[in-house]
């Protein structure tokens, strides 16, 4: 017997919010970040190093190492997309180079996400009620609006940003999990795309670094589709057909795990899990996605074991279990997100006008104060008022150089012009959408990020890269030759075969090369393995933003050039 849904939306309420409008939230959202910008410490620039290294035929495809170092976190498909590139387009920087796939990744996403949630509403128990003289919203019109407030649930998730703008393997499982994502939700209505889908989403998910995520998602997706009802037009044969393949896909990506030794169990322990942090993690990660996914769940509390509730609630629950029993939770978490901003979605037609208001409200006044905060402290830096902001980032960023770009300065205006824009018109009198609760809280999150990568972006560079204490090594290397190193973290060391274009080795009990480099945060029984006599110290390179970032180089007389 079907359970009574909530949803009560009209056909005047699903009008499509236009391409173009849509393409460019899309755009907005994904370029910056992706062209201008330095790797970034940690996991961004120690990334890009197993990347240039496979490039350069440094190691082994299947085993990449960083100077005998293997990488902290797991995934071969992140460093085979960006080796890949690297190789592809010599023409580029090679750090561009690598980004570009992930841009690639980011809007899969993003697209994934789109036509997961469409085929999601497309289901008959997550259509709204039926009006007795006709009126309710068409199927297809409704799928497609509340497809468009999922796609803008995600831009609007504020963990999203930094995380999905890195080239870490966090984004090749973000894109391959949305993937998969749609793959199960299509399957009720179509073959070949969603069985394509599932094929390159599962065994990619795992060969991304996360294997139990992709077994899991293909077991649940089996029950739920056992579970369901038959699409019109579909047999339960072919039900239990996709429960099996699903099944069998689960054994394959375990043999390709279990092949290419790709299972890592890293589980906190009880005693070390802070639940407390835990929970702000996954309120503000989330946000406002998660808030409205809780919302869902409690309007359509009648329809949990539907598909259109249920699959994406299995998804999310699988990313949360990860968040919370490993020590990796924000980047887990990722993985959640597209599940999150479905569920988000299919609040939209419960919604009641004063709780539409309230995010409205949220989001106008939470946004536009951080679009003032960031404009303030570039025009401090600018111009010198107000003084307080720029002396502040003196203290923080102690030897920032602040400029002015006429073309940077134009994106982030005609950026702030467009938030004005749809602040304007959300204000405006107009049809109601199904989406527009969405508009702002999406708009919001594209035009942060866009300042952000924009205005200030020179700042983050000089704080969050390794360009100055790079820069500041070369400037004391005045002789040829390698340069041995101890003790350095993987991103040192990827920052270090980034610019300085000289042969790294790690040190030895012989010393091999006229320069060594030491990291300064060495514990006292670690200086004991390396033989310091006769080495003389040349300077102290000091990171601006991070005093116990430091390194200390030395020459050694007499060693090989």
């Amino acid at each position: 017997m079907n359970q009574p849904t909530p949803a009560i939306v009209a056909q005047s309420a699903v009008r499509r919010l236009p391409r173009w409008a849509l393409l460019l939230f899309c755009v907005a959202y994904v370029l910056p970040g992706l062209i201008g910008r330095d790797p970034w410490k940690n996991q961004d620039v120690a990334a890009f190093g197993y990347m240039l290294e496979l490039a350069r035929g440094h190691t082994s495809w299947l085993a990449p190492t960083l100077l005998g170092q293997p990488p902290e976190v797991d995934g071969l498909l992140a460093y085979w997309l960006g080796a890949g590139a690297i190789r592809a387009m010599p023409f580029l920087e090679a750090d561009l180079a690598a980004r570009l796939p992930f841009g690639l990744l980011l809007a899969l996403t993003l697209a994934a996400t789109w036509y997961a949630v469409y085929n999601l509403a497309r289901t008959p128990r997550a259509q709204p009620v039926a009006f007795a003289f006709g009126g309710e919203a068409r199927p297809a019109d409704y799928a497609r609006a509340i497809a468009d407030g999922g796609v803008l649930a995600l831009i609007a998730t504020l963990g999203l940003a930094q995380l999905s703008h890195e080239t870490t393997p966090a984004l090749a499982q973000l894109a391959c999990m949305a993937l998969s994502f749609y793959g199960l939700a299509a399957l009720p209505f179509r073959t070949a795309a969603p069985a394509l889908a599932l094929v390159l989403g599962l065994p990619g998910l795992a060969l991304a670094g996360a294997p139990v995520m992709a077994v899991l998602l293909a077991l649940g997706g089996a029950a739920l589709t056992v579970l369901d009802h038959p699409a019109e037009g579909r047999s339960s044969r072919g039900q239990w057909q996709w429960a099996g393949g699903l099944v069998l896909g689960a054994v394959v990506v375990a043999g390709l795990a279990q092949a290419l030794d790709l299972w890592r169990w890293r589980l906190l322990p009880a005693d070390a899990r802070d639940w407390t942090a835990a929970g702000r993690l996954v309120l503000w990660f989330t946000w406002p996605a998660g808030a409205m996914a809780v919302w869902t769940l409690w309007r359509w509390r009648r329809q949990l074991a539907s598909r259109h509730v249920a699959q994406p609630l299995w998804c999310a629950l699988i990313a949360l279990g990860a968040a919370l029993l490993t020590p990796v939770a924000d980047r887990s978490l990722l993985l959640g997100l597209p599940a999150l901003a479905a569920l988000a979605a299919f609040a939209l037609p419960t919604l009641r006008r004063s709780v539409a208001a309230l995010i409205d409200w949220f989001a106008l006044l939470f946004f536009s104060g951080c679009a003032l905060v960031i404009w303030v402290v570039w025009l401090s830096l600018q111009t010198g008022v107000p003084a307080k902001p720029a002396a502040n980032v003196a203290r923080l960023a102690a030897g920032f150089e602040p400029s002015f770009s006429p073309l940077i300065f134009a994106l982030a205006l005609a950026g702030t012009l467009a938030w004005a824009w749809l602040v304007a018109w959300r204000v405006g009198r107009h049809r109601a959408a199904l989406w527009k609760s969405l508009v702002l809280p999406a708009g919001g999150a594209a035009l942060g990020w866009l300042l952000l990568m924009t205005l200030w972006l020179p700042v983050l560079d000089y704080a969050r890269s390794y360009t100055p204490v790079t820069r500041a090594l070369a400037q004391s290397l005045d002789t040829p030759g390698c340069i041995e190193v101890f003790g350095l973290r993987r991103g040192q060391l990827a920052a270090l075969r980034l610019d300085l274009q000289r042969e790294l080795l790690p040190a030895g009990a012989r010393a091999q090369c006229p320069w060594l480099v030491v990291s300064s945060d060495l514990q006292p029984s670690a200086g004991l393995a390396l033989d310091l006599r006769g080495a003389r110290l040349v300077a102290t390179v000091r990171r601006p933003t991070d005093p116990r970032d430091n390194l200390l180089l030395y020459r050694r007389p007499g060693a090989a050039r």
